[in-house]
């Protein structure tokens, strides 16, 4: 069983100091990478730079001292964006602050009851379909500010942003236009020049002195906010029933998708550096990571892949690396934060841009639609469409329950009820033909049914198919390719069982395994039926039917 233990406490065992340095150095460079773009999500996401940065620092330390994964990195992600905006529109940050205290409880919950394990049943399309989805919706949130336009109003929903930037292109500014261009230029060839200085770093520091020296009239993060460089505080929430009930939809939501990002990542670092994580304590550390996020005026957190892989590739191995870059933002919090009052908008449109690019999974989302299977495509299609058009929590329930009704769709079309075969003595082969032995011979006014696939509420009208003439003597339902039985099965072949009854036709069951059987005799069926009716094989239900044939004569079956 899993350890509901810290990997921190178990990995200092041999801590060596030359890891510790490592470790530092490691935690330093992830800092600096995640300053950029934690001020960058956090303005997407509809709150003030400094909040990005606060919950980097409190959700990032906590859940890496807590956490299940030797080399997680957590903090604001992409991910979060779309609903955090929602939220925030909707209830203020006194609902923000709510629903992630909420979701934090939530995934503290998933973590005691050893749920870990569950969240992988998330279907694949779902997340994928969404994932896009969101990728989509921070991208067409960004075009304002890259193109720097003057919008009339506010709008919230993804399809209003669009119409406001299409109606209000006259507004374009050419500046703010060259400032986002050359920016995204140095996020998209920088990489491929210099892989030690973030290339998000890079160009917010480039577009600053280009705004600056040449005295360019395009919207900065100072001219649109009022910038904090004071320590966070701790922020009491008002509680309501009336509040809780309105974020309770989005709470669980952030927990879902927090679970599933954090693990995700988790999965990917463990690939990375051969260790295996405790997802049951990671999903606590990410629910008290949450919690003290929202106390302290930040935002949802989770596992952040990149900064993850990053902490990784600069030699990070222990928890202490994220705690560092917890620690290294706090600093640039209280030095550096005034300075960020002179990046450009269109600089951070770009990094954005590059992010919602990355985790878009294009060429993922192409090859489902080419490659799955129809239903799959469905909840793909319809959860990226739901998500663009109205909100992630949309798209899940409705991804979700797709989902699960496609899902009943195939199982009950995979599930058989077949008669057997009757051949009759002159359509016989040679009785020295190697076929024959698999002929079984069954009693006159005898039928035998092989029952294939799981009997659940969704295939259960099948066992309907089964005539219940007078002139039959018994029926056999050959069960052995039956894994499982749910409730409405069990009472449609209770019905069925009536029905014999009323024409004294005895019902006969062959070889049924153990979750079915498990089910008839919690309902006390096995004492309708009686014992002699429920044979272990195939065989021994034959000389059952035999014995009550009054009528003599065979014939043969295939």
């Amino acid at each position: 069983m899993e350890k509901m233990k810290p990997k921190l406490f178990s990995v200092m065992k041999g801590y060596t100091k030359e890891q510790f340095i490592k470790d530092v150095v490691a935690g330093i460079i992830v800092a600096i990478i995640a300053l950029p773009l934690s001020i960058a999500l956090a303005l997407a996401s509809g709150v003030g730079p400094e909040q990005g940065l606060y919950t980097a620092i409190t959700a990032g330390f906590v859940i890496s001292f807590l956490g299940g994964s030797r080399v997680q990195i957590s903090g604001p992600t992409a991910a979060f964006a779309s609903i955090v905006a929602g939220v925030v529109a909707r209830a203020g940050m006194e609902g923000l602050i709510l629903a992630t205290i909420l979701a934090g409880i939530i995934l503290i919950l998933f973590g005691i009851l050893r749920f870990g394990s569950l969240l992988k049943y998330i279907p694949y399309t779902i997340t994928t379909g969404f994932t896009a989805g969101i990728a989509v919706t921070i991208l067409i949130g960004q075009i304002k500010d890259f193109l720097g336009l003057q919008l009339h109003s506010t709008p919230i929903e993804t399809l209003e942003k669009l119409h406001a930037c299409f109606t209000s292109i006259h507004t374009l500014n050419y500046q703010a236009l060259f400032i986002g261009i050359v920016s995204l230029f140095i996020l998209i060839v920088w990489p491929k020049i210099n892989q030690k200085i973030p290339a998000s770093l890079t160009a917010v520091i480039i577009a600053s002195v280009l705004v600056k020296f040449f005295h360019m009239q395009v919207n900065t993060i100072g001219s649109l906010y009022e910038i904090s460089n004071k320590l966070p505080t701790i922020q009491l929430p008002v509680f309501s029933f009336k509040m809780v009930r309105n974020v309770l939809p989005d709470a669980f939501t952030i927990a879902i998708l927090a679970g599933i990002e954090s693990l995700l990542s988790c999965v990917v670092a463990d690939g990375m550096i051969g260790s295996k994580h405790r997802s049951n304590m990671e999903l606590i550390a990410q629910g008290a990571g949450n919690i003290t996020s929202a106390l302290f005026g930040g935002i949802p957190a989770t596992g952040a892949i990149a900064r993850t892989a990053a902490n990784v590739k600069n030699g990070g191995r222990t928890p202490i690396a994220g705690m560092v870059h917890s620690i290294t933002l706090l600093l640039i919090l209280v030095v550096l934060m005034p300075y960020a009052s002179f990046i450009p908008m269109p600089a951070i449109a770009a990094i954005l841009f590059v992010v919602a690019y990355n985790m878009s999974e294009w060429r993922v989302f192409i090859k489902l639609v080419k490659t799955a299977p129809k239903s799959d495509i469905i909840v793909l299609v319809a959860t990226f469409v739901l998500t663009i058009v109205f909100d992630l929590v949309v798209a899940i329930e409705i991804g979700i329950v797709l989902t699960a009704l496609l899902f009943m769709k195939r199982m009950s079309d995979v599930t058989q009820i077949n008669g057997w075969k009757y051949i009759d003595e002159e359509e016989e082969e040679n009785e020295n033909d190697p076929e024959r032995i698999l002929l079984r011979e069954v009693p006159k006014n005898t039928l035998v049914y092989e029952v294939v696939g799981p009997m659940f509420f969704a295939a259960a009208y099948k066992f309907f198919q089964i005539p219940t003439e007078k002139s039959v003597n018994a029926i056999i339902l050959r069960m052995k390719g039956v894994p499982a039985m749910d409730a409405t099965a069990l009472k449609t072949l209770q019905e069925i069982h009536h029905k014999c009854q009323k024409n004294h036709i005895t019902l006969i069951f062959s070889h049924i395994q153990d979750q079915p059987l498990s089910v008839i005799k919690k309902a006390g069926f096995d004492k309708v039926i009686q014992e002699e009716n429920i044979c272990s094989n195939i065989d021994i239900a034959l000389k059952r039917a035999a014995t009550l044939g009054k009528t003599k004569g065979s014939s043969d079956l295939q």
